[in-house]
């Protein structure tokens, strides 16, 4: 009978963990999980408090946090701060979160938020909008901040969501301590670069094609949440068609500007995830009502737009259920308020700012105003998707009443400047807000004050009593106070028209299979709740 041959014991643990090792060493890497998502715009900039745009912010929210964040429900929750409370009417406090680090494995502190604080209420940011009422921040210890307010604000940290946070010292050392001027096309190290606290770091940002970011391993939250993601690319392609192309062939997994048109085609077919929430935000139309004659006009020394009746004309020209049906699909709705049924304090009474579509007296209007032949103006659209589309239509329907407008489509790159610059005689646009209705009032029609006010007021319009009630808004503290000023505001809006409410869109993305995304109303994807399986 043999024996069974045995090494010593000695020799036998240093070969087991050779062969395990050697076994390790080649077996095949897992894959990285990537997920590729394209849509027709560029986040413009990687400086967090330059502009306030939706495109800018999809990228931004997963690089850099703020004292604030939301769940997946869309609600206000702590991030790098884990509690607040007044602590007099001018005061709050801001307990931070500790542990935090930096992208470059530096410690997160109170110095940090004081520092961005204050880069986000200094010339050139536009995330000084939101901050109005907001005097500066006070360092009380390492892991404590003072937010210090010109009077009363009950609802404060609502407005510190989207207030991301910066390294001081990485920003003192790259000379980017006061915000790019997007506006001048001013270039920084800020632009290209970035240092937050977020689950996902910059890797690369080329400007109008790819920006590409790879998952923050040091990332505080990554143990409670379930995303499960290595890489994410942000893939600009402004070709609908390609686009979808683009998702057909597995060149990106997420699409999330698809045509309408194409959008039941898609459902039917199968094989692909159409994903749908109704949006927070809408689409308006704005005008100049500051030149004394009007840019680009055919009529001299005189501005129509500001003329109310001029303004009511133009909505009454536009049959924006038809457009909701016919250039839409049907995937949105036409509306008459600039605030959304997912905001605080709507009503349904602010929808009857819209008239009825009426061509004859559309026509009758601008006869009473002087203009009995009409007259021709610049229209400005962005340049993509069923923003164009849209503004086709319009311009078509407004020639049937003698509104004669010359269609000029141009990329993001042009387009937003031109809004923040109040150069457009009239513009198409659309304004995706927080729950919080002062965010629409406040930037968009509040006269342009050089301190946050009327940031994206394109027409420059100014009323002083609409002002009074925008600023009131702001700090009253009795919520149920603050929704009556808010309905008082809108109905002033629905007399004067300043910006005309179009619609909003049934928001709609389209992924491949194994592709699991949180939707949230703005058309943002919080990333550090996706999952990928290939």
């Amino acid at each position: 009978m043999r024996r069974a041959c045995l090494l010593p014991l000695a020799l036998a643990r240093p070969l087991l963990a050779c062969l395990l090792a050697l076994l390790a060493a080649t077996a095949p890497a897992q894959a990285p999980r990537v997920l590729r998502l394209a849509s027709a715009n560029d986040p413009q900039t990687m400086d967090p408090h330059a502009v306030a745009l939706l495109y800018n912010s999809r990228v931004m929210q997963q690089i850099y946090e703020g004292l604030v964040d939301r769940d997946e429900q869309f609600r206000l929750q702590p991030a790098l701060a884990l509690s607040w409370q007044p602590v007099d009417g001018k005061t709050w406090r801001f307990k931070l979160r500790p542990g935090v680090k930096f992208h470059d494995g530096s410690a997160f502190s109170a110095d940090d938020v004081v520092f961005s604080i204050e880069r986000a209420l200094a010339p050139h940011s536009q995330r000084a909008l939101q901050l109005r009422g907001i005097t500066g921040a006070r360092k009380v210890d390492a892991l404590t901040v003072d937010v210090l307010l010109q009077a009363t604000d009950a609802v404060l940290p609502q407005k510190l969501w989207n207030v991301l946070i910066m390294s001081r010292a990485w920003a003192e050392q790259h000379e980017v301590s006061r915000p790019q001027d997007y506006n001048a096309k001013q270039e920084t190290f800020a632009v290209r670069n970035a240092m937050g606290t977020g689950p996902f770091m910059l890797r690369r940002y080329e400007a109008d094609a790819r920006t590409t970011l790879a998952a923050f391993p040091q990332w505080w939250g990554r143990d409670s949440h379930r995303g499960n993601l290595d890489e994410v690319q942000f893939q600009v392609i402004q070709a609908d068609a390609t686009r979808l192309a683009a998702l057909s062939s597995g060149q990106v997994d997420v699409v999330l500007d698809p045509p309408f048109q194409d959008v039941q085609r898609l459902r039917q077919a199968g094989g692909l995830q159409v994903l749908q929430t109704p949006d927070i935000g809408t689409q308006m139309l704005a005008f100049d009502q500051h030149s004394d004659e009007l840019p680009g006009s055919d009529i001299r020394g005189r501005n129509p737009f500001r003329d109310p009746r001029v303004r009511r004309a133009v909505y009454q020209a536009l049959d924006m259920d038809l457009i909701v049906r016919q250039v839409l699909r049907g995937q949105g709705q036409a509306t008459g308020s600039m605030l959304s049924g997912l905001m605080d304090g709507y009503r349904p009474e602010f929808e009857q700012g819209r008239p009825r579509y009426d061509p004859a007296a559309a026509r009758a209007l601008l006869k009473d105003a002087g203009y009995p032949q009409g007259f021709a103006f610049p229209f400005d659209c962005l340049n993509v998707g069923f923003r164009a589309a849209v503004c086709q239509a319009m311009t078509a329907m407004l020639e049937r009443v003698g509104l004669r407008a010359r269609l000029q489509t141009a990329p993001a790159s042009l387009f937003f400047p031109k809004l923040t610059q109040a150069t457009i005689s009239a513009a198409e646009f659309g304004w995706s807000p927080s729950p919080d209705p002062w965010l629409v009032l406040q930037p968009l029609l509040h006269t342009q004050d050089g301190n946050g006010g009327g940031v994206f007021n394109a027409g420059r319009y100014s009323n002083a009593e609409l002002d009074a009630l925008i600023d009131a808004v702001r700090v009253e503290p009795d919520l149920a106070r603050r929704r009556d000023l808010v309905a008082e505001a809108m109905r002033l809006v629905g007399r004067e028209l300043p910006v005309l409410p179009l619609y909003r869109v049934m928001q709609i993305w389209v992924a491949r299979p194994g592709v699991t995304l949180v939707q949230w109303p703005n058309s943002v994807a919080p990333l550090r709740f996706a999952r990928i399986e290939r």
